[in-house]
């Protein structure tokens, strides 16, 4: 065996049998066939012995040659089978995270929730403080200390919700108004007093177009030095305003509630005609929308509030959200708020 002409034999063929691998479980097998114990470059390297002195210098080297050629030769097949691999595994397990995720629908909130928030931030800009109390109230605080004596009709069970529980003197019920948080609230802290109350109140009404048994009030209360009736309507002027727009507005009719004198009813003009259009979707043409009780504190409510009525005066107002909700949006039946359903309420998302 010459082995300078072996290695050449092995080094021409080496190019083509790494060429031929096309996965890395065969270029390793071509490996062992060029470079293995049983490959011409192994037999020459076994033969090294048994070659003559003379020669042994040229056939190392050439050796070494050979060897480092077919090296190379597999070093780049086996980067360029690598490559393709990772590319390969980079196509097959690729996330596109441009793709839309699992979207959840969101939800939002009812829409008596909206108009009450909006309600509120609108006195909360002015000054006036949040306040609640209890849903559960006793009879003192929705009617006696508000001036309601025990004759007035809507203290009978027909139109307010007692609750059976402890001495029946107590008259426990379901609040009819967010007012008693007024008596409470005068009870507890000093004056000056500019509160908001937003809630849930109660009535045994029967479901309907205009009525429900739970529904919600927002009721303000202001007592300072010095309040006349002129600061009611100018507060309640600038909320129609801030709610309905800058071009709105009001006037007051006398009306009867037992803790205010004077009391009044509060029109706003119509936001959709501005002035009676005949046949107007939200007024009818009468050119006016009814929102909303107030009046001036009655002097007996501030007393039994612990307050001096020869010092301190105050106004008092009260609305419902659902009234505002669906003059605003134009909806026809107070039913819709309650029937959950979604293709009614997405429209307020």
């Amino acid at each position: 065996m010459d082995p300078i002409r072996t290695l050449d034999e092995a080094a021409a063929a080496a190019p083509e049998m790494v060429d031929a691998a096309s996965t890395l479980d065969e270029l390793e097998q071509a490996e062992t066939a060029l470079l293995g114990r049983s490959s011409a470059v192994g037999e020459v390297r076994r033969a090294m012995g048994d070659v003559d002195a003379s020669r042994r210098p040229a056939v190392g080297s050439k050796l070494h040659e050979v060897t480092a050629h077919i090296e190379r030769l597999l070093a780049a097949k086996r980067n360029d089978l690598g490559r393709a691999e990772e590319e390969r595994r980079l196509a097959e397990e690729r996330i596109d995270v441009t793709l839309e995720s699992v979207v959840f629908p969101r939800g939002a909130l009812h829409p008596i929730q909206q108009t009450i928030d909006e309600v509120v931030d609108i006195f909360v800009s002015l000054g006036y403080r949040v306040a609640s109390g209890p849903e559960a109230e006793l009879g003192w605080y929705n009617f006696d200390a508000l001036n309601t004596p025990p004759t007035h009709p809507s203290r009978l069970e027909s139109d307010t919700m007692y609750l059976d529980w402890g001495d029946p003197r107590d008259e426990v019920l379901l609040r009819t108004q967010t007012s008693p948080v007024q008596a409470r609230w005068m009870e507890a802290n000093d004056p000056p007093v500019y509160i908001v109350v937003p809630g849930r109140t109660y009535r045994t009404d029967t479901i309907d177009a205009t009525h429900l048994p739970v529904f919600h009030q927002i009721e303000g209360l202001a007592v300072d030095t010095d309040i006349v009736f002129g600061d009611l309507k100018g507060t309640l002027l600038h909320f129609a305003r801030e709610f309905f727009g800058p071009r709105t507005t009001v006037r007051l009719r006398p009306s009867f509630f037992p803790f205010t004198e004077p009391s009044a009813e509060l029109d706003v003009s119509c936001f959709a005609c501005e002035g009676g259009e005949p046949g107007c979707r939200v007024c009818g043409g009468a050119g006016w929308l009814e929102m909303l009780g107030c009046g001036m504190v009655d002097p007996h409510v501030l007393e039994t509030g612990g307050y001096d009525s020869t010092r301190l005066s105050g106004f008092a107002f009260g609305m419902g959200p659902e009234r505002l909700t669906m003059v605003r949006h134009g909806i026809a039946s107070m039913r819709h708020f309650i029937d959950n359903d979604l293709r009614f309420l997405g429209q307020f998302g």
